[in-house]
Formats: structure tokens, C-alpha cells, sequence
């Protein structure tokens, strides 16, 4: 029935391609109208209920301390390296200038003042912390209300005030802060661009023909405005946190182009026998398109599991996610046979250039490489034949590169694992060397007296006096709440293992001890507290969601391929290549092996939620090519009946489109691992290893190595389960009334 419904779709679109085109036309412009009038910001809330840090955040909120709006600080130091802001009073003047324009931008709610601390006196106390102990780095601290009140043009004018007070100060200007994070520009605009020429680049290789190399891309693009434009609609209605753009654009790219590959390798197969391009394109729909639907159903429902780890943020950053890959499912069905429909038989054949590439005529020699199904054929059919050691060497292989996950250390690169030339780098390495690195990433201590007077005294002195505290900032109480603030200032920077250590001896041994068995409660918040708790619930989840997507997956693909063990082997199999690529990642990221490759300028710990999102876009993705590989494979043994040959013709029929799709995805992600941000570099490189693990060394080595090793067993199925299960959902030539072989074919 899916196939018959989609033969209908695909060859419907083909005979109307404009009515289909237009029809995107229209949907692309509702959404980007849409998206205008009723879309937001994206917005980060690193927060969970029931955590410690959210706890405190509500008792700042209570009191309305102003704690829990946002924060930017102003970091300046004299333009002359011998200065010092007590030797030169232009200086002071300058600071005193600085504090009182900041203090005056729209919705600034207060700004420290630096230069009244001088005055106050020199004791590094008296300065309540805004001026360094030699005098020479000051800040100026900028309170802003709550997020939902700002929007970027507040960025834009603190920003803008910098660069002409640059000109204008005998000062040098550096900002960070919260609001920098809240409201930069996601990172990933020409990364998007990079990828897509790489795809370009690897589509034209692969067919031959810039018309074929386009389509393709084009779809994507089509897709991908209209998924980002919904994502933003999205960012009105709920917080959609700031890396779900750059990541809704990386996968969706990545499987974007892939579905249309499929879709257009079998399309060309059609049109090489002769068949009209309609009745190709809806044949290709028909068969092609059953798995694109599949694989992509199990993309969006393993990413929408990420819901277990109950962390709000994760769970719509996967909903957004989600949106950009539907999307990309719908228009692989729908505008991509259009596409095919109105470029007629062209896309049968290949260019002149097209040709000599494919033919392997062009080079120096002029020598002719066989780059067809033969050489697949010849490397499978190897493999095959010695299959112990292939199968030893590759998991040993794979087992060594997981085992640096073993010293995984989850957590968020704060501002110092920024490239240089950020200012917000520079501002944090200005405040780290005058005050210290845990002023980076203070913590804020919200407690509730509750009528015991001395709580708060205890409380103080017990905080103070813990080796990992380097100062505690005077009290804010409130009066209509009683309810108190303590800002205290770690003796490590943010992303220090120290500095976890130190949150977790507050939170278990000081604060219980300061305020006893009383009515009393403290709870330790900030945004270092916030993303660490945040890192720790996820680590928690970690290990719920892994066993419901692998779940989920093999009851999937158990009715697919009719057998127990194929699917057990599979999930396996992703496993093991997923934990690979953490294990790089821990290499590259924690241990600084090849950082500089990719802009990487010093060593930052996992972002705590990385590990998740991986894992179920990850285990998702891998499940396309398990699904184009063992599907032909299962095509294979049904009509063949030995599983020796199977094995042989269906990896090596698909081996050079999912080479060619593997090659894709790579260059797509690899090119957001190149951004200046860690987390989308952390993204990029953890998603483009495990694709280019999944697709070589377990697909052309492990998959067909363990399958000669069971034998006829791989397609063991009970005669009773088999009566229970439904039929599988891929799609066969004989279902669209043809059987082609599966390969490329130019003419």
C-alpha cells in the first residue's frame, strides 16, 4: 500500500512538476512570512525542574534581587602598558566616562562603578572586586533584565557604544557576558555555504552531470528554508535554544542531499531501461522512496526521544530538529520527482567532462580505472572470503578508538575556548589575570533564612572558608522576602574539574553544615551551576535513552528484513561505531590530538548534552544506510537463495551510492567543524566520524565479514513470530514492476 501510494505521489509530481514547484514556492514564502511576523530568538534556558540550580534561580526570583536577568561586563584596561589607573588620571576619567554611557544604554538596569571603588579606597575588598590589586584591569558589571525583555539590538548598542568609545578612550575595550551568548548570531552561516559546494563538488563526481549535481542541492535548499523558517516560528511560541539552527541546518543538509541521492541513483536506473521520466520518477519514488520515509521516520523519532533526559531545552532543540528532517522527508517525495519530471531524459546521460571522470580517462596517463560495481564486487567478495580477521582487525579497530571515552568529561567551554579573536575571549583573559579564573564563572548562593537570624552569618563564613573558594562578595538581603544572595567566586575557571568538585562539597557537606536541621534552606545557582547540573542529568538519562533507541530500532527492523539476527547485528554494529566517534572526540576536544586542524586553540571538556544529541541523530542516520544496504542484500538472498551471494552483489550494488552519500554527509558536517564555536565544532567533527566509521570500515568491512560468519542463520526467523510480525516497510523493484540491478548507470 506505501509503495502504491507513493507511485501515485512521485508520478503525480512528475506530470505536474510546476503545479508541485510552485506549490513549494508558495510554502517556502508562507513560512519566511510567517517566520517574519511570528517568530522569535532563539534562547538558551540551560535549566531542568527539580535541579539545585533551578531551585536557587527560583528563590532569586522571589526575591527580585536582579540575579536572574542578564548579564554583559565591561572589561578595560589603559592603552599604555606601563599605566595604572592610580598613576594617570586621564584614565580615571575615561573609566568614570565608560561607566556613566554604559549605565545610560536602553534597558540597563545598573552598572558598576569602578572608579567610585578607587575612591572608596585601595583595598582590593573596598573594591568589592571591579578593580585588579595592581590597578591596572577593571570592570565595569551590566545588569539587564530577563531575557524575554531584550532582543539583539540591546547586543548591538553595547557593541556599538564599544567601538566608538575605542576611538574616542585611552582605554582598551572588551566585552563578554551572558548577553553575548543570548544574542550572537548563530555560527554556522558559511559553513552551510562550504558544505553545500563540497556536496555540489561530490554529486557532479558521482553522476557526471551538473543538471543531476543540482537537483539535489536545490531540494535542500528548498527544504532547509522552509524547516529553519517553521524552527523560528517555533522560537515565538517556546525557548528554542541557539545551537538548534546550526544543528537543524547540518543534519538536514547532510540527509537532505542523501534521500535525493537515493532517490535520483534509482531515478537514472529507470531511465537507463528506457522508461518515460515520469513513469521513472514515480517508480523511484515507489522504491527509493520507501526507505527515504523510513530512515527518516526513525531519525525524527530516535531525536524525539532525547525527551527522556527531561531537560526542556534538549527536548525542544530535538522538536526543532525534527521539524528540518521531516521536511526534507516530505520534499524528497514531493518536489524532488517534480524536479525529475521537469528535467526529462536529460539526467540519463553525463556531460562530456562527466563522462572522462566516470570512464576514468582523464589524467596524465590516460589510463582507464575500473570505478563501477566490479571493484566493490572484487572487495566484498575478498572480505568474504577471509572473514575472521576482517572482522577481528575491525572491531579491535573500533574498541581501540572507544576507549578514550573511558576518561570522558562532560561540562560547557566557556569563553576561554574561544579563537582570539573574539572579544570575548580577550575579556576573559583580562579578568582571569586580574582577578583570578573563577571569576569567569561565579556561583550564586540564594538562601532562605526562615527566621534563624544566625543562618546567614554561618553561612558566610562556612563558604568563605572552603579551599575552593577564592572570595565572597558582601550580602544582598532582601527586605520584603528575607531572602539572601551570596555571590562567590571559585578559586578555578568554569569548565575546571575543581570547580565541579568545588559545587558538589558546597552543595553536600558546607551549606548542610552552616545551616543545620533548621527551617533554613540554601540552594548554590549561577549559570556554572546550571550547566553543570544540567551535564550530570543528562549523564544520568544517558544510558535510558541509548536502551530505548536501541530498542526501538531493532523492533523496527525485525519486520524489515524478516530475521532476529540481522537487526541485532545492526544495532550493534552502531553502537560500536558511535562509541568510536566519542572516543575521537574525547581525543580531539579533552586531549588536544589534531585540535589545531580545526581551529581548535585549547583543550575544552564535552558539552554536557552533545553526548545525547549524538547519540540519537547518530544511531538515526546509520539507520539509512542499514536500511539501502540490507534491504538490497534481503532482495538479494530472496532471489537468490545463497547468502554467500547476497552478501556479494547486494553490499557491492550499493557500496558506491552509499559511499557517495557518506561522502556527502562528511563534507557537510565537516565543514561546521571548522566554526569558531566549540559546541557546533563539537558537533561537526563527532557527526561527520561516526558517519565516515559507519560508512567504511562497518558497512564495507564488519557488515559483510559477520554476515559470511552466520551464514544462512542471518535470516532465522521463528515461523510463529513470523506470522505475528507486519510487513516490512522497504520498498522492492518488483513492488514499482521493474527490477533493475542496483547501481549508478550513465549513458
Amino acid at each position: 500500500m506505501v509503495s502504491k501510494a507513493l507511485l501515485r505521489l512521485g508520478a503525480g509530481a512528475a506530470r505536474h512538476p510546476w503545479r508541485v514547484i510552485a506549490a513549494w514556492l508558495i510554502a517556502v514564502a508562507l513560512a519566511v512570512l510567517a517566520a517574519s511576523a511570528f517568530g522569535g530568538r532563539t534562547a538558551d534556558s540551560m535549566t531542568a525542574p527539580g535541579l539545585d540550580s533551578r531551585r536557587a534561580a527560583e528563590l532569586i526570583e522571589r526575591a527580585g534581587t536582579g540575579q536572574e536577568g542578564m548579564t554583559a561586563q565591561v572589561v578595560v584596561t589603559p592603552v599604555d602598558d606601563g599605566a595604572t589607573f592610580f598613576d594617570h588620571g586621564s584614565a580615571r576619567t575615561a573609566l568614570t566616562r565608560l561607566q556613566s554611557e554604559v549605565q545610560r544604554l536602553p534597558h540597563v538596569l545598573g552598572a558598576s562603578d569602578p572608579a567610585g571603588a578607587l575612591d572608596a579606597g585601595g583595598d582590593t575588598t573596598v573594591r568589592g572586586g571591579l578593580v585588579s590589586a595592581d590597578g591596572r584591569i577593571a570592570v565595569v558589571r551590566v545588569q539587564y533584565p530577563d531575557q524575554s525583555r531584550l532582543s539583539a539590538e540591546d547586543l548591538d548598542a553595547l557593541v556599538g557604544l564599544g567601538d566608538r568609545l575605542r576611538a574616542e578612550l585611552p582605554l582598551r575595550i572588551e566585552m563578554g557576558g551572558n548577553l553575548f551568548y543570548a544574542f550572537s548570531d548563530p555560527d554556522g552561516g558559511a559553513s552551510e555555504l562550504i558544505g553545500l559546494l563540497a556536496a555540489a563538488a561530490i554529486l557532479f563526481l558521482a553522476f557526471g552531470s551538473l543538471v543531476a549535481a543540482a537537483l539535489p542541492i536545490g531540494m535542500a535548499v528548498f527544504g532547509l528554508t522552509v524547516g529553519v523558517a517553521t524552527m523560528t516560528v517555533l522560537a515565538g511560541v517556546t525557548d528554542v535554544p541557539t545551537f538548534a539552527p546550526v544543528l537543524g541546518s547540518m543534519v538536514g543538509l547532510g540527509v537532505g542531499i542523501d534521500y535525493a541521492l537515493f532517490v535520483l541513483a534509482r531515478h537514472r536506473e529507470y531511465l537507463a531501461r528506457g522508461l518515460d521520466p515520469r513513469e521513472a520518477a514515480g517508480r523511484a519514488v515507489a522504491t527509493a522512496g520507501r526507505p527515504v520515509v523510513f530512515a527518516g521516520g526513525t531519525v525524527v523519532v530516535s531525536i524525539l526521544g532525547l525527551a527522556v533526559a527531561n531537560v526542556p531545552f534538549m527536548t525542544v532543540g530535538g522538536l526543532a530538529v525534527s521539524i528540518v528532517v521531516l521536511t526534507m522527508v516530505v520534499a524528497s517525495v514531493t518536489l524532488l520527482p517534480a524536479f525529475l519530471g521537469a528535467a526529462g531524459p536529460r539526467l540519463a546521460r553525463a556531460g562530456r567532462i562527466g563522462r572522462a571522470l566516470r570512464a576514468g580517462r582523464l589524467g596524465r596517463f590516460g589510463r582507464r580505472r575500473d570505478t563501477g560495481a566490479g571493484g566493490w564486487r572484487r572487495w566484498i567478495g575478498h572480505v568474504s572470503r577471509h572473514p575472521v580477521p576482517y572482522t577481528v582487525g575491525a572491531a579491535g579497530l573500533l574498541l581501540t578508538a572507544t576507549l578514550p571515552v573511558l576518561g570522558l568529561r562532560v561540562g560547557l567551554p566557556d569563553d576561554g575556548s574561544l579563537p582570539h579573536s573574539r572579544t570575548e575571549r580577550r575579556a576573559y583573559d583580562l579578568v582571569a589575570e586580574g582577578f583570578g579564573p573563577g571569576t569567569n564563572g561565579p556561583l550564586v548562593i540564594a538562601a532562605d533564612p526562615a527566621g534563624d537570624p544566625g543562618a546567614l552569618d554561618r553561612l558566610a563564613r562556612a563558604v568563605a572558608a572552603d579551599p575552593g573558594i577564592a572570595s565572597v562578595a558582601p550580602t544582598h538581603i532582601d527586605r520584603g522576602t528575607g531572602i539572601a544572595t551570596l555571590v562567590v567566586f571559585p578559586t578555578t575557571s568554569p569548565q575546571d574539574k575543581a570547580t565541579a568538585d568545588t559545587l558538589a562539597r558546597l552543595r553536600t557537606d558546607v551549606l548542610p553544615a552552616a545551616i543545620g536541621h533548621g527551617p533554613a534552606r540554601a540552594h548554590v545557582g549561577g549559570a556554572a551551576a546550571s550547566l553543570s547540573d544540567v551535564g550530570r542529568r543528562t549523564s544520568q538519562r544517558l544510558p535510558v535513552l541509548v536502551a530505548a533507541v536501541l530498542a526501538m530500532s531493532f523492533l523496527l527492523l525485525m519486520p524489515v528484513f524478516r530475521s532476529i539476527l540481522v537487526p541485532l547485528k545492526a544495532v550493534l554494529l552502531n553502537l560500536l561505531s558511535i562509541g568510536a566517534a566519542y572516543g575521537i572526540m574525547v581525543a580531539v576536544f579533552q586531549w588536544g590530538w589534531g585540535g589545531a586542524l580545526i581551529g581548535l586553540e585549547a583543550t575544552v571538556p564535552i558539552v554536557s548534552f552533545i553526548p545525547m544529541f549524538l547519540f540519537a541523530i547518530l544511531f538515526g542516520l546509520s539507520m539509512d544506510y542499514e536500511v539501502f544496504l540490507l534491504s538490497r542484500v534481503r532482495e538479494e538472498y530472496l532471489r537468490t537463495g545463497d547468502n554467500g551471494t547476497a552478501i556479494v552483489e547486494g553490499v557491492s550494488g550499493t557500496a558506491r551510492i552509499i559511499t557517495s552519500a557518506a561522502l556527502i554527509m562528511v563534507a557537510v558536517f565537516l565543514s561546521f567543524a571548522v566554526a569558531e564555536d566549540p559546541s557546533t565544532k563539537m558537533f561537526g567533527l563527532g557527526l561527520a566520524t561516526a558517519i565516515f566509521i559507519d560508512a567504511t570500515v562497518v558497512r564495507m568491512v564488519l557488515v559483510p565479514a559477520t554476515m559470511t560468519l552466520l551464514g544462512r542463520t542471518n535470516w532465522w526467523l521463528p515461523k510463529w513470530l513470523d506470522r505475528m510480525l507486519p510487513r516490512g516497510p522497504v520498498g522492492t523493484d518488483a513492488e514499482a514492476g521493474e527490477a533493475p540491478r542496483p547501481r549508478l548507470v550513465d549513458r
